[in-house]
């Protein structure tokens, strides 16, 4: 994974091509277990965390960090993987990016939870009006809410069959 990474200041926000940088290997080991993670599938910071310290064929042994190592991980160098898979626990969407990463999440199938009638035109949609809403509210549309991941059904344990239940 050297060479992935997106040092724009969006962070794990950024979808473009990401500048070629040397990654710690903390963070390449991060990142590789997020590309891991099936469409429509989510996994958490701790479960990342959790996944890295049980890891033990890396010839450095299990990794140091937890959910919030994950995050910064994540915020730094995301951009170049899947980070709308990387969720907090509680399914709450990522702040400032929810309309781009519902955008995906609708893409993907991934279960959802309290979708208002204002966000169920699709990806599409949601994809033109993201500029719009962003300056208006916060990234979050007007005339609904953002809803939150189905935790329950969208969460992988990375083993498995990785279809949605």
């Amino acid at each position: 994974m050297k060479g992935t990474g997106d040092t724009d200041s969006a962070g794990a926000a950024g979808d473009g091509p990401a500048a070629a940088v040397e990654l710690p290997d903390y963070a390449e080991r991060v990142l590789g277990v997020a590309e891991l993670i099936p469409p429509g599938r989510v996994m958490t910071y701790g479960d990342v965390a959790e996944w890295l310290k049980d890891d033990e064929e890396h010839p450095q042994g299990p990794a140091p960090g937890g959910p919030r190592q994950v995050g910064r991980v994540m915020a730094l160098y995301g951009g170049a993987v899947p980070w709308w898979r990387v969720v907090r626990a509680d399914g709450v969407l990522l702040p400032g990016s929810e309309l781009r990463a519902l955008a995906h999440y609708r893409d993907e199938g991934t279960p959802l939870r309290g979708a208002s009638a204002a966000l169920t035109e699709g990806a599409a949609g949601l994809r033109a009006e993201s500029g719009k809403a962003s300056m208006r509210g916060g990234g979050r549309a007007t005339g609904g809410h953002v809803p939150r991941i189905d935790m329950r059904r969208a969460r992988w344990d990375g083993g498995g069959s990785p279809d949605v239940p």
